[in-house]
């Protein structure tokens, strides 16, 4: 065997590694963008849920009222 075969094989071995540690560095970094982007995404959903009791239970008041109103009316 010939050492400039070896050498040529080590580098473009090297080589390779060191694509794929970029290539996984940089996909990392997109993974964590959008996982922070899907978290923001579920915690404004996580407040609107929160909310609609409340709208829920003010709709009921409400409600109640329009027909006490509309009892007071015909009477």
């Amino acid at each position: 065997m010939d050492w400039t075969s070896i050498i040529v094989a080590v580098v473009t071995g090297g080589m390779a590694f060191l694509g794929v540690l970029v290539s996984n560095r940089k996909t990392g970094a997109l993974i964590a963008y959008r996982l922070q982007q899907l978290e923001a995404k579920v915690d404004k959903h996580n407040h609107f849920a929160e909310r609609m009791p409340v709208i829920e239970e003010q709709i009921k008041v409400a409600n109640h009222r329009i027909e006490d109103l509309e009892r007071r009316a015909d009477g």
